[in-house]
Order: structure tokens, then C-alpha cells, then sequence
């Protein structure tokens, strides 16, 4: 009997997550994404009255928290020194693109019979674009580190802080308070937040981080991530700014760590999981019977407001001196709705401006653009590669994704890492080095070698580590058995990546290749120059140059055994 409420209590959760497994997999065989096949889940279980199993406040929660970690992870890949590099981007590309969309939707609304408040109210709403749809699209899409993916990640982040200031400008439309000062109250508290983010960056979270790697325990990585992401969040909440800012300053405080690899490969089920309720609310959300009554409504005002959009932000991409397909490709990819829009739409206050049906409305235009939103983006991809083919031109850098990940990746900072990071640093070829060990990670970052925190036997770590965008992963110190395990699935996920080992005989090394690893037999000296020969060889290198850089370091690891001369 006592086993009766927890039973009843797993029949919903194991219900929808069979149903998002169900959805996931259908929108896959259909060429579908799966971002549409969520939402259209939400609006069936709604429209079969599935109120009486799921309650809406728990999908609810599911569905920010979502948001909240996907923030998180924009943040780890957002650090510092990325700020400072994309800062006309955020604090200028941002604002004339929210500033022209939203002048030209005003307009529209205003054309459309709405009186100057609620007109230009819309058009702020719906200049802003969706963080979870366009950042989970570049994460799937690998564009990162490429301008198109960098830039628009920045404009999202200027999004996300607007969007405050906009819930604080509708919050105030039936307050006596002057919206000056609230407007002023809240830009001092995002100011302090993000002051306070980096102070604790600097102090707090490196030792933290480096107490918690001591434990070598991942479970307590896992707990230590959640904590971060989850008190960032409550922290901005408490102080009256949203929980998606904390978050995102949560993981730009690990963003310059060395342990922001292995954070993220722990974070990421958390984030995937949750962000498919977060399309399933928004599903849910939606007013069915408004949809079913002003179907062709929805459909045009949708059409209408993307429309407009792509103009915007390709003139706004224009006017910073973007390319046309460059800036197509950035319009399309953010045209959509933002799911600000839910929260600001569904607000009383606004409701009454707008009025109920026209609310219901865009609402529903907003998700449909939402859902629209990967085959938007790939028609703005498409259409940006045809302009590039009729100019023939030579390759955009703004259109192509050009990756600005190091080539290698070093598994193991030892005496063969560090001799393969010093010959890969004499050809100025870049490199990361992953290092599970605490004391060789800290030795090495205090040398100068790039090194991240990291177990590479561990397969949720090397999307962290960005493998599709790496040519080489070097395994200094392997282990046969953990390597032929993880062998078929590093073939299949990264046929491209080359991997050689440092084997410690011939008989270790023919075994290394029959799983598809290329093997080199350590005997030289420096220790590592065999190896590090082999890399640079695969990456297109002077015969003549390598055997000059094995001998310049060898020479150095010489000079600094050999004992100085006594002083006479």
C-alpha cells in the first residue's frame, strides 16, 4: 500500500517521456525537427484533456528550468575574454537590431488598427528572437565558433537582458512609481550581478572546482553544476532580474576554467531532457480553439512578422558591414518569435492593451515561427550559398562555418603531451591538452600549456571538447582496453578525427591499429619526439623543419638536465 502514491505519482513522468521518445523518433524519420514535433505534442495533449494526468504548473517548472540550463551552457561557451571580443556585437549589432525591428513591427501595427502603445509594445515583443531554438540550432549545427553562430549568440544575449527591461516596462504600465527609476533599479542591479559574477569567478569558483576534482568523483561534478547553474538563477530571481541571466552568468563564472569541459559534458542530459519541455509548454500553452477559429490569422501575421524580421536583420547586418549572403543567412536563423513572448503576452496588463483574442493570436504566430524556425534557417543558408555560387567569389567568412577550434587535442599533459604541446607551439598550430590528473593540470597551467580538467575515457566529455571540429587527438598514455571499448563509437561519431597513441612496444602498437588508431612506439628523445613527429607529419608539415624542431628541443631538455658549474 505504501508503494501506491509513488506509483501513481511515475505514471505521468513515465507517460511524456515516452511520448517525447516517441516524438523525437517520429520527427527524425520524417526529416522533421524535433523542435516541431514537441510542440505539436504539447497542443494534443492539451486538446485530449490531459489536465486530469499532467499537472500544467510541474511542466511548467520542467519547462523554465530548461531554459535556465541551456543559459547556462551559452554561458560556458561565453567566457570573459568572448565578451570582451564580441562587445560591438552585443552592445551594438544587439540594440540596432531589437531598435529597427522593433520601429518597423510598430509601424505594421499601427497599419493593422492598433493605437501607438500596444503597437510598438508587439513590436519590441516580437523583434526579440528564441534563445533555446537558435542556440540548441548552433549547437547541433557545430557553428560555435564560427561568425554567423558567435555573433548571433551575442545578439541573444542582448535579447535576453532587453527582455527584462521590457517585463519591467509592462509591469509598470498600471504602477504610480516613474518607470525612469524602476528602469534605472533594475540596470544597477544587472550591473551589480555581473559584477558580482566575476568577483566570485575570480575567488571562489576556481579553488572550489579544483576541491571538488579532488574527490574523483562525478557525481559530485554533476551536483556541484546543478548547484551552480540552479543558485545563479535563484539569486537573480531574488533580486528581481530573471532567472535566464543568472544562469547564463552562473556558467560564464566557469567559462575560463579549466574544469568548463567536463561542467558542461555533465550539464548537457540535464539541458536536453528539460528543453523538450520546454517546447512540449509551449504546445500546451497555446489556445487551441483560437488556433482552430483564426487559423488563416495565425498563418499570416506569422508569415507577416518573419518576414519582416529577415529585412530587419539583414539591414541591421548591413550596416555592420556584413556580407548579403552573410547577412541572409544571420536574418533567417533569427526571425522567429521569442518565448518572452508567452511570458509578456500573457500578462493582464497587456492583455487588456492588446485585447484577448489578438494576444491569443500572436501567441500562437509566435510559436508557429518557433516551430518553423530549422527550415527557416536552412532556406537562409541555402540562399546565402547560391549568392555565394553566383558571384563565385571565394568563400564568405561570414557565410561558411570557419572554426576557430585548435586542430589537436592532446590526451595527457605528461612528459609526451607537453613534448607534442612544445613541437605543435614551435609551428604555432593550436592546441587544448585534457589532463584528469590535478597535479599535472595545475603544473602544466602553471608552465603556460592549455589545459582543461577532463577524463577523455569518458564519451559524454568529447562533445564538450568540440571533437567534430578537431583533425587529431593525441593519446599520450592510453589504456588498450578503455580505447578499443570507446573505439566503435569514436568511429562513428567522428570519422574524420584522426587518432594516434603512444604505444610501449611493437606488439601494443599492431593491436592499436586493428581498432583503426594509429600507433607510434615511444623511444626517442625527447620522450614524445616520435609521436610528435607523426602529428606534425599528418598536419602537412616540413620534413626538414620537424627534424629541426625535434632537435631545438631536445637540445633544451638537455641544457636544462645538465647541472650548472660550480662557482669557483
Amino acid at each position: 500500500m505504501t508503494d501506491m502514491p509513488i506509483l501513481a505519482a511515475l505514471v505521468p513522468v513515465v507517460v511524456l517521456l515516452a511520448l517525447g521518445i516517441a516524438t523525437a523518433i517520429g520527427c527524425r524519420a520524417l526529416g522533421l525537427s524535433p523542435i516541431v514535433g514537441y510542440i505539436a505534442l504539447g497542443i494534443g495533449l492539451k486538446a485530449v484533456g490531459v489536465r486530469m494526468v499532467f499537472e500544467e504548473a510541474t511542466i511548467s517548472l520542467l519547462a523554465e528550468l530548461g531554459v535556465v540550463f541551456l543559459l547556462f551552457d551559452v554561458g560556458l561557451h561565453f567566457s570573459l575574454k568572448h565578451m570582451r571580443e564580441r562587445a560591438s556585437d552585443i552592445f551594438a549589432f544587439g540594440p540596432v537590431q531589437v531598435l529597427l525591428a522593433t520601429l518597423v513591427l510598430g509601424l505594421v501595427g499601427l497599419l493593422f488598427g492598433l493605437s501607438p502603445l500596444p503597437a510598438f509594445l508587439v513590436g519590441a515583443v516580437l523583434s526579440m528572437s528564441s534563445t533555446a531554438v537558435v542556440a540548441r540550432l548552433i549547437a547541433e549545427r557545430h557553428q560555435q565558433s564560427c561568425p554567423v553562430g558567435q555573433t548571433a549568440t551575442a545578439i541573444l544575449v542582448f535579447q535576453d537582458v532587453a527582455a527584462i527591461f521590457l517585463l519591467i516596462v509592462v509591469g509598470s504600465l498600471n504602477s504610480t512609481t516613474a518607470l525612469a527609476l524602476v528602469t534605472a533599479l533594475a540596470l544597477a542591479k544587472a550591473v551589480a550581478a555581473f559584477g558580482a559574477a566575476v568577483l566570485i569567478a575570480r575567488l571562489a569558483i576556481g579553488p572550489l572546482l579544483a576541491l571538488v576534482a579532488g574527490t574523483r568523483n562525478e557525481e559530485v561534478f554533476t551536483a556541484t553544476a546543478l548547484v551552480i547553474a540552479l543558485a545563479a538563477g535563484w539569486a537573480t530571481g531574488q533580486i528581481g532580474l530573471s532567472l535566464t541571466l543568472g544562469a547564463f552568468l552562473g556558467g560564464l563564472t566557469l567559462s575560463e576554467t579549466p574544469y568548463r569541459a567536463v561542467i558542461q559534458s555533465e550539464i548537457t542530459p540535464f539541458r536536453g531532457l528539460l528543453l523538450s519541455f520546454f517546447f512540449i509548454y509551449v504546445g500546451f500553452s497555446l489556445d487551441a480553439a483560437t488556433i482552430a477559429q483564426y487559423w488563416y490569422a495565425v498563418l499570416g501575421i506569422a508569415t507577416l512578422f518573419v518576414a519582416v524580421k529577415v529585412m530587419t536583420n539583414i539591414a541591421a547586418s548591413l550596416v555592420f558591414r556584413w556580407s548579403v549572403p552573410g547577412s541572409t543567412q544571420l536574418g533567417f536563423l533569427l526571425s522567429q518569435g521569442s518565448e518572452f513572448a508567452f511570458v509578456i503576452l500573457s500578462l493582464p496588463a497587456v492583455r487588456a492593451l492588446v485585447g484577448e483574442s489578438r494576444a491569443s493570436i500572436v501567441v500562437a504566430a509566435v510559436a508557429l515561427s518557433m516551430a518553423a524556425t530549422p527550415n527557416l534557417a536552412e532556406l537562409g543558408r541555402s540562399l546565402a550559398g547560391s549568392m555565394r555560387r553566383r558571384r563565385q567569389k571565394a568563400l564568405d567568412p561570414e557565410l561558411l562555418p570557419r572554426s576557430t577550434t585548435a586542430p589537436v587535442v592532446i590526451v595527457g599533459m605528461g612528459r609526451i603531451g607537453r613534448t607534442v604541446a612544445d613541437a605543435l607551439i614551435h609551428f604555432d598550430i593550436g592546441y587544448v591538452g585534457l589532463e584528469r590528473d590535478q597535479r599535472r593540470l595545475r603544473e602544466a597551467i602553471a608552465d603556460g600549456y592549455s589545459a582543461s580538467f577532463g577524463d577523455a575515457t569518458d564519451i559524454r566529455l568529447w562533445e564538450s571538447v568540440e571533437l567534430h571540429s578537431r583533425r587529431i587527438s593525441v593519446l599520450t598514455a592510453p589504456k588498450l582496453e578503455s580505447v578499443t571499448v570507446n573505439s566503435p563509437v569514436a568511429v562513428a561519431q567522428y570519422p574524420n578525427l584522426k587518432r594516434v597513441a603512444a604505444a610501449a612496444s611493437e606488439s601494443e602498437a599492431e593491436q592499436f591499429r586493428r581498432i583503426g588508431v594509429q600507433a607510434v612506439v615511444e623511444r626517442g628523445s625527447p620522450h614524445g619526439s616520435h609521436i610528435a613527429t607523426a602529428v606534425l607529419e599528418e598536419l602537412g608539415c616540413d620534413a626538414v623543419q620537424i627534424a629541426a624542431c625535434m632537435q631545438q628541443l631536445g637540445e633544451r631538455i638537455a641544457a636544462k638536465a645538465t647541472p650548472a658549474p660550480a662557482a669557483a
